[in-house]
């Protein structure tokens, strides 16, 4: 029953977007409607994708204070603009262009389906070349949303813009050219199916890089340079914002498959979702056993920490194997988050953590898990992992892949940012700060009445 609604679902949007005159009078041919039945496909798991964005805004505004939360949530319109139109005009020939094993070099500025002997790389499929561009912008905007949240709450809203469409342009390009548009990582046949590292590693790179510049929020350490918690104002949004997330991952990572014919999708769905319940379990039972209490927010970021892990794998490992990724992902992330954090690292959202750590772990999971029958069903990438008698070759693969991505992203990252610093500044100031980025930077609160009332009852308590 539920296959039925499915291919119903596809066959309409095919029909909304693929050309009628594509059909014969007497029906479609059968190579007509499988182009069609897996544009359909993909333009789903694009909406899937792109409705991530409103995940990020609720994730991030609600890990916030409430006076900066309206300047969070707007920032993930604007960057999702930036990455839209900077991945249309340069990004998306950098990334998947014809070029050589570091960079595209074809196809600027992309004028639609009749640029489709640009773009080789991504010949393997029958997706209208349209269809994919869109896939993959959506891809983008994803790790350029990762990028911003590890800047949150004191980073000035240029920095965003400026930052932005330089990621867009050529950091995140340039990874994936490597690793899925026929660069040095392809050649090596790197496993990574929906982006563990091009995506998440990536944006969760250069977050950690731009943490560490803007240096910590004020308040966030005491005197003797311990952690006091700052505590977002809304954790119903955070809630919230996870479910959406998990949702749209079934865009990020059966959405690869590019197809529903034959129905490999089905287990990448399955493997997604089992890491990412066991993720959250690991995560709450590691903050129980921690704090002595079970943290809500622990658990949030063990769901994401497995999604993240799980991407990479999800079409290379086993139902059982998943759940192991998504327990490691879970437990590990909490546990990195609190030591970086007694480090002196203040990352608002645990970008690195939840994205970079996991990340990580999701790229080298392969290497141990993935299988000589998956492989061949429809992964088509690599060999068997270390416990499938495939020795250390793929493990090396994958942690060449990770070694290259953070290298590469966090040395460009610190010099375009450093440069930024010394030229206009990159952090808001110690004023602009305390009274919120949404007064600051855009002139009225997100909250403006219950702003309003505790700006008047902090005028009380001076005045006594």
């Amino acid at each position: 029953m539920k296959k039925k609604l499915l291919m119903m679902f596809l066959a309409m949007i095919t029909l909304m977007i693929y050309p009628v005159s594509a059909f014969a009078a007497d029906g479609p041919a059968a190579p007509d409607l499988q182009i069609g039945l897996d544009t359909a496909f993909t333009f789903l798991a694009f909406i899937l994708v792109f409705f991530m964005q409103s995940g990020f805004a609720l994730l991030e505004a609600g890990s916030v204070r409430m006076k900066n939360a309206g300047h969070v949530a707007g920032k993930t319109v604007l960057t999702l603009a930036i990455a839209s139109l900077c991945f249309w005009a340069v990004g998306f020939a950098f990334g998947f262009g014809n070029g050589n094993g570091l960079i595209g070099l074809d196809g600027f500025f992309y004028g639609g389906d009749s640029m489709s002997a640009a773009f080789e790389s991504l010949a393997f499929s029958d997706v209208t070349l349209n269809t994919k561009f869109l896939f993959q912008m959506a891809f983008a905007a994803v790790s350029l949303a990762i990028v911003s949240g590890g800047m949150a709450e004191r980073a000035k809203l240029s920095v965003y813009i400026i930052f932005g469409i330089l990621f867009s342009v050529i950091i995140y390009p340039v990874v994936a050219h490597w690793v899925w548009g026929g660069g040095w990582l392809a050649t090596l046949e790197m496993q990574d199916y929906a982006g563990s590292t091009v995506v998440h590693l990536t944006g969760a790179t250069a977050a950690v890089i731009a943490t560490i510049l803007l240096k910590p929020r004020l308040g966030k350490f005491n005197k003797e340079g311990k952690p006091v918690i700052i505590p977002g104002h809304n954790q119903v949004f955070t809630v919230l914002g996870v479910i959406i997330l998990w949702f749209g991952w079934f865009g990020f990572n059966p959405g690869s498959a590019l197809s529903p014919m034959g129905g490999f999708f089905g287990h990448v769905a399955l493997t997604t979702n089992i890491a990412a319940a066991a993720g959250g379990l690991a995560a709450l039972v590691a903050s129980w056993l921690y704090f002595g209490k079970s943290d809500i927010p622990a658990m949030l970021n063990g769901v994401l920490a497995a999604l993240v892990a799980i991407t990479g794998a999800c079409a290379f490992v086993e139902p059982w194997a998943a759940i192991i990724i998504g327990l490691v992902a879970g437990a590990f992330t909490f546990m990195t988050s609190q030591w970086l954090e007694r480090a002196g690292l203040d990352d608002p959202i645990y970008a690195f953590s939840v994205h970079g750590i996991a990340g990580m772990w999701g790229a080298l999971s392969t290497g141990l898990f993935a299988t000589p029958e998956l492989i061949e069903q429809g992964a088509l990438v690599g060999e068997p992992g270390l416990f499938y008698g495939g020795g250390f070759h793929q493990l090396g693969v994958q942690a060449l892949g990770v070694v290259g991505t953070f290298a590469f992203v966090a040395v460009l990252s610190f010099v375009i940012l450093y440069v930024m610093k010394l030229v206009m500044g990159i952090r808001v100031t110690e004023e602009e700060e305390l009274m919120g980025l949404d007064i600051s930077e855009h002139g009225t609160y997100g909250y403006p009445e219950q702003m309003k009332l505790i700006a008047d009852s902090e005028s009380k308590t001076h005045k006594m």
